[in-house]
């Protein structure tokens, strides 16, 4: 059992702390179109930062710990990456003007941190008390994969969004941005403005990416520290990594099917562990293997998606579905305008 001292906690909440606050001066700073350049050195920047983490913790609380990080941190890097398909989405819906893009990401890993904090501490506290806990989290995460590679290569929409749906219904809302505000005043009155609309969307996304990432992290290791870590880590460096693949996020054609088999493999360790627990003779998947496993489907991904786009330069990548959605091109492209007031056009993966 990993045992982690208030000062261990208090550092690590610390640093990550001190990389928040600097990713907001970044975005809060001057609203600017974020280059290539500065993309690419932001990236580097957090990937070093979780990888250098990972080094320290493992020489610290040991290497089964170590490894339990590092496995963790790339499944939920590429949850995360799954997560910025749905941002593009959700970006292009709302027209969302390129130099408020950096707030609204950073208000959405704030808002995607404060939930999976708290996912992260009910999730503990429930498998700490019901062993049953983990068959349910596995044969969710199994459901899961299965309705993701059905609908791989599906977009979400955002009339599945309920939340956004009732704010269309029942908030005052103008048609046109007025800068990164929220609020702004029309004939008088006080009304919201479609930014309002776009962090709605994330948010409420992010809130249903915890329900999938929180027991995919469960699997990998049942130690609170790790998972945190991981997941804090992993969320950090989105900002400058969504600038920085937004073009390249279409070529990932087989990250879907990627996915969906990584959260089906975690799933069945879960169930596994479960049976274990109820019989030793039932195999467990070490933590060895579930690293492998992981890379391993991520690279091969990564590598067949890359010959994919090479062969077929029409071919495009999707973020995936739970549920099946319409045929594409069936109605005509919504503008910020019809997103106000109703009609936009995709927003959540899973609302």
């Amino acid at each position: 059992m990993l045992v982690v001292t208030s000062a261990g906690w208090a550092a690590t909440v610390g640093v990550i702390a001190l990389l928040l606050v600097v990713d907001l001066l970044i975005s809060g700073r001057r609203p600017h179109t974020v280059g290539f350049r500065e993309a690419a050195a932001w990236s580097v920047f957090y990937i070093a930062v979780a990888l250098l983490f990972g080094v320290v913790f493992g020489f610290v609380a040991g290497w089964e710990f170590g490894a339990q990080y590092f496995a963790g941190y790339a499944v939920e890097k590429s949850l995360s990456v799954d997560n910025l398909f749905v941002f593009v989405i959700i970006m292009s819906t709302f027209a969302v003007p390129a130099e408020h893009q950096q707030k609204v990401l950073t208000i959405g890993i704030v808002l995607a941190l404060v939930l999976r904090a708290a996912f992260i501490a009910l999730g503990a506290a429930l498998l700490a008390t019901f062993s049953f806990m983990f068959l349910l989290f596995g044969l969710l995460l199994i459901a899961t994969a299965v309705q993701l590679f059905r609908h791989r290569d599906q977009d979400p929409s955002v009339e599945d969004n309920v939340l956004v749906g009732v704010a269309r219904r029942t908030l005052p809302l103008t048609d046109h941005y007025e800068g990164g505000r929220l609020l702004t005043r029309v004939d008088g009155r006080r009304v919201l403005t479609p930014l309002f609309l776009v962090l709605l969307a994330i948010g409420s996304s992010d809130l249903l990416f915890a329900l999938d990432s929180i027991p995919a992290i469960f699997g990998i290791s049942r130690e609170a520290f790790v998972v945190f870590a991981a997941n804090a880590f992993a969320l950090l460096g989105l900002r400058p990594l969504y600038f920085l693949v937004t073009g390249l996020l279409d070529r990932l054609v087989y990250l879907s099917t990627g996915l969906a088999l990584i959260l089906a493999f975690i799933g069945a360790k879960l169930v596994l562990h479960y049976l274990h627990s109820q019989n030793d003779a039932v195999p467990e998947i070490s933590i060895a293997v579930s690293l492998l496993v992981v890379a391993l489907v991520l690279t091969v991904t990564t590598i067949a998606s890359v010959i994919k786009a090479g062969r077929d330069p029409a071919a495009r990548a999707h973020a995936g579905s739970l549920r099946g959605r319409p045929p594409a091109g069936a109605g005509p492209r919504a503008t910020v305008g019809d997103a106000a007031r109703g009609r936009p056009e995709g927003v959540s993966r899973r609302s």
